[in-house]
């Protein structure tokens, strides 16, 4: 089950994870949140599979539940809570457990300089996520954002070299790996955030779009543009519609 409406403050909890199952809790449009989506669908952990299942809690982060504060003090999503009551948050940490505990499609590479090549990644990529938020903010409240574009830029460039040097469709390979989907969810909002023209002048990244766009799991779990684009107008002025569409 999914709860699709945002649990706020006052709300009461849902019931228990069912056993053997492992529930998800989420915000719609997070792109944090999102890449736990992806790897459960990526994983099959999915309503329509048999043996594994995941149900998700959506929840309202402006408002929080008072039940979940207890479970999550940071009051972050993704979290994750199994059938016996562990908690786990923080969305690398709750994908790499996710690939540990359900191991069928391994996303990390099992070779342990490779994989620390991705946690490595990963962190040069965190340093590029707040670009996709001040630039558009800064835009919104009138400001000359052209020096951060500059920088996002290149910091795209060097993710492009990154490709030609590695000579292969994905950042971990041939097939999509860990590391791609905890990119992808900042590059499907490209569009929204007005920063596609950044993808000028790097082909090879322009390519890894394409790829991952028509990537089945990748497509199970995105909104239309036109919905992200009206959820981040509620955004940024400061009243989001985490309902937004239902």
């Amino acid at each position: 089950m999914a709860s699709e409406k945002c649990f706020a403050k006052g709300s009461s909890a849902p019931g228990l994870v069912a056993k053997g199952q492992i529930r998800l809790y989420s915000m719609r449009f997070c792109p944090f949140a999102h890449r736990t989506r992806l790897v459960l669908h990526a994983k099959g952990i999915n309503y329509f599979s048999f043996c594994l299942r995941h149900d998700t809690v959506n929840i309202n982060l402006k408002d929080k539940p008072e039940w979940f504060l207890k479970k999550n003090p940071l009051g972050l999503v993704p979290t994750l809570e199994t059938s016996s009551g562990q908690v786990i948050y923080e969305s690398p940490i709750t994908c790499d457990y996710l690939d540990e505990v359900y191991t069928d499609k391994k996303l990390l590479p099992a070779d342990p300089f490779q994989k620390a090549q991705q946690k490595m990644m990963l962190e040069n990529f965190s340093k590029i996520t707040p670009y996709f938020y001040k630039i558009p903010l800064g835009k919104n409240n009138g400001e000359d954002m052209s020096v951060l574009e500059g920088e996002l830029k290149e910091k795209f460039v060097k993710l492009n070299e990154d490709l030609v040097n590695k000579k292969s469709k994905f950042f971990g390979g041939n097939a999509i790996t860990m590391i791609d989907y905890m990119m992808w969810p900042w590059f499907e909002r490209l569009e929204i955030f007005e920063l596609k023209h950044c993808l000028d002048g790097t082909p090879e990244l322009k390519k890894w779009t394409e790829h991952m766009s028509v990537d089945q799991t990748v497509k199970a779990t995105m909104f239309p543009t036109e919905t992200y684009k009206a959820f981040y107008k509620t955004y940024t002025d400061g009243k989001p519609n985490y309902d937004y569409g239902l």
